[in-house]
Order: structure tokens, then sequence, then C-alpha cells
């Protein structure tokens, strides 16, 4: 039924529709567009579920565990939880997709310059791109950090190129196979310029594949950004913020549970959302493989 509704006002004479129909009939994107839909909802909307301000303090009412007044407990300096749960979200949530964005755009026009050109560009290319996947990207993006310094921007950047590699060896990969395309050489033979081929008729037949690491990556993006905050590397004190939450309520994990219970379940929730509608993502584009020919 939902899927019905979801899909309904569809048309299916375009190959990117049908395969957007595919993955909103699919059980697991379902599960996680609606699990994605309410954090998002939640996070976005906090005024209308909580009337408390995230950062005012009321030491009286320190550690006091979930209640009808406060549903998530209160820290240690009287703070509601359930009031900096939901703005740490907007944050952590943001991280995450602006992270990833950074990173697939930069990884992404690489690739393609890389794999469309060859030669000693692509070397040398392919070279700085063996380096940085040397490193983990968690590693990649605390050396990051060292360079630039702590702060939430710092780090969105820092998660974004540590991406960088995986969607430009993807992209440089897909270009290869599609340049020596009969299509390619037709357009090359009419006179299309290089940027015209390279955007107009093979960065769309490689989306496909680069959706997949895209939807699956956001959920790494926020991950990795819940770890840099929690090591406190991004969100300055009082921002709230899952990791940073998850860091401040460790020293009172034995008398106040709700300090790491809940920022914990946050990203669990946001991680398994998104990585459902990533498996749905994958599970479209295996069974699916069309070349899309601009004219």
């Amino acid at each position: 039924m939902i899927a019905k509704l979801a899909t309904s006002w569809l048309p299916t004479n375009s190959p990117g529709l049908r395969m957007i129909r595919q993955i909103l009939r699919n059980r697991s994107a379902q599960i996680g567009g609606i699990l994605l839909f309410l954090l998002v909802f939640c996070s976005y909307g906090a005024p209308l579920f909580t009337k408390f301000d995230p950062n005012k303090t009321a030491p009286s009412l320190a550690l006091k565990a979930p209640s009808l007044q406060h549903p998530m407990g209160t820290d240690n300096i009287g703070r509601d939880t359930f009031t900096r749960f939901l703005y740490g979200g907007q944050l952590s949530l943001r991280v995450g997709l602006v992270g990833i964005t950074i990173g697939s755009l930069i990884g992404v026009l690489l690739g393609l310059i890389s794999g469309y050109f060859g030669g000693w560009l692509d070397s040398g290319l392919s070279w700085f791109n063996e380096v940085l996947m040397a490193f983990p990207d968690i590693l990649l993006a605390l050396a990051i950090i060292a360079i630039l310094g702590p702060g939430i921007s710092n780090a969105m950047l820092a998660i974004g190129i540590s991406f960088v590699p995986s969607f430009m060896r993807l992209t440089r990969g897909s270009v290869m196979a599609l340049r020596e395309m009969t299509y390619i050489e037709a357009s090359r033979a009419l006179g299309s310029s290089d940027a015209r081929i390279m955007l107009r008729h093979i960065l769309p037949n490689s989306v496909r594949t680069l959706l997949v690491l895209l939807t699956l990556g956001i959920g790494s993006s926020i991950l990795a950004g819940a770890a840099l905050n929690f090591l406190g590397l991004g969100a300055e004190p009082p921002t709230a913020e899952w990791g940073a939450m998850l860091n401040a309520g460790m020293k009172f994990v034995r008398n106040a549970w709700w300090l790491t219970v809940f920022p914990g379940a946050g990203i669990f929730l946001a991680v398994l959302s998104i990585n459902l509608i990533g498996d749905a993502v994958s599970d479209v584009v295996a069974g699916t493989t069309v070349f899309i020919e601009k004219k």
C-alpha cells in the first residue's frame, strides 16, 4: 500500500524514474525512509516538541532520570537531554550530508578528468589517490583536522576529503569503460567538446554506480562526524551534537545511563536508516544496466 501511494504519481517513461519507483517499492527503503524522515522531522522541528533551550543550565535539576517533564532526563548541569538530542540531530545530520557532498563533488570531478584524459594526468592523479587510500577514512580525517585545527567547519571538510579517494576511484573506473563506447566515439566525431561528452554522455551513465556509494557514504559520514565530535575535534561546547553528547555522558555512564544511550541510539538509527536505503539502491542498481545516450 505504501509503495503504491509513493510511486503512483511517478511516470514510467524514464529509466531514472523507473529506478526511483523500484527503490520506493523496496521494503528496506521504505523502513529506512520512514526512520530517516522521523529523525529529520523531529530534529528540524525541535521547537514543536520541546519548550526548553538546549544550552540553558539548571544545576538544581542535574542528572535527573527520565520523567514526563524530561523524557530523556537531564545532564550534569541540568540541561534537558531530549532538547539537546533534537537540536544535536540537526548538526549530526548536517555534518554527514555536507561531508559526503564535498567528497562526492571533488572525487567525481577528479575521477572524470583522470579517466577521460588518461596519460600523465591520469598517472599523477591516480598516484595521489592511491596515497590517500593508504589511510583509513577516519585516520585521514584526523590528519586533516590536525593540519586545519578543530572546529565544525573543518570537521566537515576533513570528512569530505576523506571520501574523495573512494569517489574518484569509482568514477575513474566507470569513465574508462564508457569512453570507449560507440556512441562516445560518434559524439566525438560530430565535434562535441570534451566537457560536453563528460557531462552529458559519460557522467549520466556513471550516476547509477555512484548513487550506491553516495547513499551508503552518508551513513559513514555521519558516523565519522560523530567520532570526530566525540574526540572533541568538531562542535565546541555548549553546542549540542550526538557525538559530543556521548563524550560528555561517558563520565556519568554508571549513574546516568540516559546521557549515553539516547545520543548513541540517535547515531545508530541515523546510520541504520541510511544503510537500509543504500542496500535498496544497491539491489536496484545491480538489477538494471541502462546506458543513456544524450542527443
